[in-house]
């Protein structure tokens, strides 16, 4: 049987963004991942406001995303981003480490749809939400 955690983990510390903007797993189940990124000025997008860039945002949403297919359990051997609709609520707070969850919520043969959420410290009021389809490809 294929640990789809551990491909997940391997997922991304193949994406050089990854390891450039800290992301680490919080959670990893079928068809769900957690990734989050702590504060780090060089993320900064307002110097004025010391918010968090949308740039960094979409990555860990975008990440999140594809970890959650690689470990749902019909899982392909890769996947790649065909479209994500990114919503921006708010400005993360600043110095607040940044938590995204995803989980996909329907999957055909070729294409899993995935939702996401990015949080602060505050849970009930999310930065961005995320919407998406994801390419599939079996060996």
């Amino acid at each position: 049987m294929v640990d789809k955690s551990k491909i997940a983990q391997q997922f991304i510390k193949a994406l050089p963004h990854s390891a450039a903007l800290g992301m680490e797993f919080i959670s990893l189940e079928d068809g769900t991942a957690g990734l989050a990124m702590d504060y780090d000025e060089r993320f900064i997008g307002d110097p004025e406001t010391k918010v968090i860039s949308g740039g960094a945002v979409s990555a860990l949403l975008d990440t999140c995303c594809g970890a959650a297919v690689l470990t749902h359990p019909k899982a392909p051997a890769r996947t790649a981003t065909m479209d994500l609709r990114i919503d921006y609520m708010r400005g993360a707070e600043p110095g607040q480490r940044i938590s995204a969850f995803a989980e996909v919520y329907h999957m055909t043969r070729s294409v899993a749809f995935v939702r996401a959420r990015a949080f602060d410290d505050d849970m009930e009021n999310p930065v961005a939400t995320a919407t998406g389809a994801f390419t599939m490809e079996h060996k």
